[in-house]
């Protein structure tokens, strides 16, 4: 990977990362809320771990590989 394309990853990582630390929150709030939305809070769900599976895949690119 060269160092154009590794930036940009670093910096769509940081994006996601803290996308998902949001949704984290507001999962937890909505959890523990008076009334809660089960529809909103499952969107919000699968979406955090639709963050969590791109964010693994971009790290996944930063690491080279390794011929055994």
């Amino acid at each position: 990977m060269d160092e154009i394309n590794q930036i940009a990853v670093e910096k769509r990582l940081l994006f996601l990362r803290e996308e998902h630390r949001d949704l984290d929150i507001a999962i937890e709030q909505l959890a523990h809320g008076a009334h809660h939305d089960q529809l909103r809070l499952g969107r919000m769900k699968k979406r955090k771990l639709a963050l969590k599976d791109e964010i693994l895949y971009l790290e996944s690119q930063l690491v080279p590989d390794i011929i055994a």
